[in-house]
């Protein structure tokens, strides 16, 4: 074997060991940085945080508190919106069918409102036509689960099947595509929130509520009204329950007050922070 032939052997020989160096050295970084990954997402807290609202007066914003902001703005999430413009979002939750919504979606389609509402399974599966109504006349549906649980009461596995199964049926029923998540109870953690975000999920909560879920507190409705229009504000996103009376009763006198007040009704998909 001649020179020549040598050297182009070994320049061969030093230019494989390099490749293959390079190689392991990239290997070794991306089974690091997978390892990285998974404990930090193991080390995600599940604290379970129970949404509430500390009311302020005048129509200023309230407090939804400092930890509790934080990881839903962390998680690019919707809870109040902003603060110098007097846009409001209205949202529903409804679980069941009490006879109202039909009255509630006359009064939001005469006077050119959109909402959200989050439903669960028991409602897709007993209100088809309710449903297919809210999503013809442009409102967003949005996913309370499958059966209502608190989810850092349950496992990654528990939580996939009650946001997928509902979204699955959804799709499936409907030919539409849900991705604005209500926690059920108003409960989640870091844990819960980031695991609804890798399925695609915006999480909700709201900034403006009352106790207008009970169905033994009902007939008040000046107290209700009272509740909504005392403390409307700019950027709230108002959570309202459909088995409710009085929030039936009182829907269009408050849409009518709000926006005398100078407020204007926006969509989730327009909201803006």
């Amino acid at each position: 074997m001649n020179k020549t032939k040598k050297l182009i052997i070994l320049a061969g020989g030093i230019v494989f060991i390099i490749t293959a160096s390079i190689i392991a050295v990239k290997q070794e970084e991306q089974v690091r940085n997978t390892n990285t990954v998974l404990v930090s997402v193991e080390n995600l807290s599940n604290q379970k945080i129970g949404w509430g609202i500390k009311r302020e007066e005048n129509h200023k914003q309230p407090d939804l508190g400092t930890k509790n902001k934080q990881i839903i703005n962390e998680y690019k999430g919707i809870a109040m919106g902003n603060s110098e413009k007097k846009y409001v979002y209205l949202t529903f939750d409804e679980g069941y069918e009490a006879g109202y919504t039909p009255r509630i979606l006359q009064v939001l389609k005469q006077n050119n409102v959109k909402a959200t509402f989050f439903l669960t399974a028991h409602y897709i599966n007993t209100q088809e036509e309710l449903v297919k109504e809210m999503i013809e006349e442009g409102h967003i549906v949005g996913n309370h689960t499958v059966n209502h649980k608190s989810m850092p009461d349950l496992t990654d596995e528990q939580i996939k099947k009650e946001v997928m199964d509902l979204h699955t049926a959804v799709y499936e029923k409907f030919n539409y595509e849900m991705k604005y998540i209500r926690p059920p109870k108003g409960e989640f953690s870091q844990r819960t929130i980031n695991l609804t975000n890798s399925m695609g999920y915006t999480t909700v909560m709201w900034s403006l509520a009352y106790d207008d879920w009970d169905e033994k507190k009902q007939d008040r409705e000046e107290y209700a009204k009272k509740k909504i229009l005392d403390n409307i504000h700019p950027g709230a996103v108002i959570l309202l329950h459909g088995n409710s009376k009085d929030n039936t009763n009182v829907l269009e006198s408050c849409i009518n007050e709000i926006r005398n007040m100078g407020y204007e009704f926006k969509s989730l998909d327009e909201f803006e922070i």
